[in-house]
């Protein structure tokens, strides 16, 4: 778990290499983290700094201790890729999906006492009539 923030910190890193505050006015990376160079960093830059200081205190917050940090190439802008990223049992997806034999749902529902509704979530679920 230690290890968790290494990817963003890899990422921070390398922006600051390529930033002008290290580039072109010759400060240490150090420096342009501090408030008065800080201001002058690129936005991405500013983003991932701010993304690294929530992950390291993502690890000695108590509520994420099971679960731990979130993957940080969450959005399909940063893979850089089409496919639709794939959700969590606890991030809102049914836990009957994909159960069963194809074609239904997982559930006995061939005797007809029940109906196909759609949640408030937009997930589509039984009920009995």
């Amino acid at each position: 778990m230690p290890s968790s923030c290494k990817d963003i910190r890899a990422a921070l890193a390398l922006c600051l290499q390529n930033s002008d505050c290290v580039l072109i006015h010759r400060n240490t990376p150090a420096e342009c983290l501090r408030p008065p160079l800080s201001d002058t960093l690129p936005t991405q830059c500013q983003q991932l700094k701010k993304g690294y200081g929530e992950c390291k205190r993502g690890l000695i917050d108590m509520r994420k201790r099971f679960r731990g940090n979130k993957p940080i190439a969450t959005s399909t802008e940063l893979e850089a890729g089409g496919e639709k990223p794939q959700g969590m049992l606890y991030a809102g997806k049914g836990s009957y999906e994909g159960v069963g034999p194809k074609g239904t749902n997982g559930r006995d529902d061939t005797d007809g006492e029940y109906e196909v509704f759609v949640r408030n979530d937009g997930i589509e679920d039984i009920r009995k009539k």
